[in-house]
């Protein structure tokens, strides 16, 4: 720690980081190990944080992440989208297809930043805001494909970006690569259009669309 930093800041916000990375909560004892200081500095730190709802305890003491995180989360989709769509609009006049950014929201996978092209006559109709399981569609396929570091999710898949077809809506293809190297951000920039096959150009070009979108979230 430095003369121009909180040591109680500091700590609270290791508080939530253990608690956001597991399940189950952790104990008073638990988060007094890992963060290396006694009891009476955890309980401290958890009434200040449960004053804000951002912890909260159950009946058998266990800490876990409190819902007043929600609304700080809601922020962060606006920003994000902000800073991804430079690269979206890119992507959309480029291939012509409907471009989009999608996130990791529990289970499932959230689009909150869609742009559809200007000068084609008919593409696909995404909306921010759409929601499908993780395990379908090549959105979120990309983004397991990357949770398991390299190893093939379901369905077609090419180096570094992940190519569907018909799970979503039917006569419809995806084409979608992780965002990577952004630390809190799991998600994927993708596009989706009306087409029997994707063109071979369509995966490359979405993963620089997803390099342009880490750099500029970083």
């Amino acid at each position: 720690m430095t003369a121009e930093t909180s040591q109680t800041l500091d700590r609270g916000l290791r508080v939530l980081k253990l608690l956001a990375d597991t399940d189950h909560g952790l104990t008073v004892t638990e988060l007094s190990h890992k963060l290396g200081v006694n009891r009476t500095v955890v309980y401290r730190l958890l009434a200040t944080l449960e004053q804000h709802a951002l912890v909260r305890r159950d009946l058998g003491g266990r800490a876990r992440v409190g819902l007043g995180v929600l609304g700080l989360g809601r922020q962060v989709h606006p920003l994000v989208r902000e800073a991804a769509m430079p690269a979206l609009r890119s992507l959309a006049e480029d291939i012509g297809a409907t471009a989009h950014l999608t996130l990791v929201d529990g289970a499932e996978a959230l689009a909150v930043a869609v742009v559809e092209p200007t000068w084609t006559d008919y593409h696909v109709a995404y909306r921010a805001g759409f929601r499908h399981p993780l395990e379908r569609g090549a959105a979120g396929k990309a983004i397991l494909s990357a949770r398991q570091q390299g190893q093939p999710a379901e369905g077609e898949e090419r180096p570094g970006y992940t190519l569907t077809h018909g799970e979503l809506e039917a006569g419809a293809c995806g084409a979608a690569a992780p965002l990577l190297g952004v630390t809190g951000v799991e998600g994927s920039v993708g596009v989706v259009m009306l087409a029997e096959v994707v063109p071979e150009r369509v995966g490359a070009r979405v993963m620089d669309a997803a390099r342009e979108v880490a750099e500029a979230l970083r």
